[in-house]
């Protein structure tokens, strides 16, 4: 797969298929990778990579700081996650794209109709995260991460980074940065020489960033009702993917379609379908 230089940051990503763009925002939470499409619970269960790409282009890539991608120690917004995505369509050329964001990658999809309306012919929201339950936990694990730096230090989180071949999700401790660090020892030596007090400032401000509401963490309310972007919304209903949370967003955007049908009868057999239905109609529209 090939490797492209993104907003400053080594972006993975791959193409398949022929047709009007689609731009994927990867579930996993904070492990986002292209894989996920095909081998994370739903989405292994209705297989939308074996018949989107037979009508359009579909773009995947490993979101900043997950799998083969780079990273950057920041204080992470939802826009980094948006100029990641919009680069990488800038280097493939494409002015207009749809987008297809699956869990939290519905929250930069969101962002990035916001900053670039003109860009975008429609959206599909996929088991958006979002409700209490998945604030408290997004958000303990950034305290979690912050205790053991406190007591091993950005020394401690490498050597675990290292030992292990789990993401921030799974783990907490090694924070958001651990597959960079475990890639890559040029990271990981400037990773270490940053100060703690500096670092817990980027953590808490990440945090702030990006785990700040109930609803659906992304865009706001306000910035959401001005959208004329033709969107399908997809409930999930579990302690991340609380069905509240696509009901807000079907409240705020204003030409949704809201799929209401239980998580559990999602399959094979009607998922790609309505997709490829709700894209083709979208098309019709531009």
């Amino acid at each position: 797969m090939p490797l492209e230089i993104i907003d400053g940051i080594e972006t993975n990503y791959e193409t398949i298929g022929v047709g009007p763009p689609v731009l994927f925002f990867s579930p996993g939470g904070f492990d986002a990778t292209l894989e996920k499409w095909s081998k994370l619970g739903v989405y292994e269960r209705i297989k939308l990579l074996s018949y989107l790409p037979k009508k359009h282009q579909c773009i995947i890539f490993d979101r900043r700081e997950t799998g083969s991608s780079g990273g950057r120690v920041e204080q992470i917004t939802w826009d980094h996650y948006v100029q990641q995505g919009k680069g990488l369509l800038e280097h493939l050329g494409i002015e207009k794209s749809h987008l297809l964001g699956g869990c939290m990658g519905c929250c930069p999809a969101t962002t990035f109709a916001v900053k670039y309306p003109s860009a975008i012919i429609s959206m599909i929201l996929f088991w958006p995260v979002g409700g209490a339950h998945y604030r408290i936990r997004a958000q303990a694990r950034f305290s979690k991460h912050l205790s053991f730096v406190k007591k091993e230090g950005l020394e401690g989180v490498v050597t675990l980074a290292k030992s292990t071949e789990v993401g921030f999700g799974k783990d907490p401790r090694i924070g958001p940065w651990g597959p960079v660090i475990r890639r890559d020892p040029v990271f990981a030596s400037n990773y270490c020489s940053i100060s703690i007090e500096i670092y817990q400032k980027i953590i808490i401000g990440m945090q702030a960033n990006l785990i700040n509401c109930d609803t659906a963490p992304g865009a706001s309310a306000e910035e959401l009702i001005k959208l004329d972007i033709p969107t399908l919304i997809v409930p999930g209903k579990d302690i991340a993917h609380a069905t509240s949370a696509a009901r807000y967003l079907e409240e705020c955007l204003p030409l949704a379609q809201y799929w209401d049908i239980h998580p559990d009868l999602l399959s094979e057999a009607n998922a790609p379908a309505r997709l490829i239905e709700f894209l083709d109609e979208s098309s019709v529209l531009i």
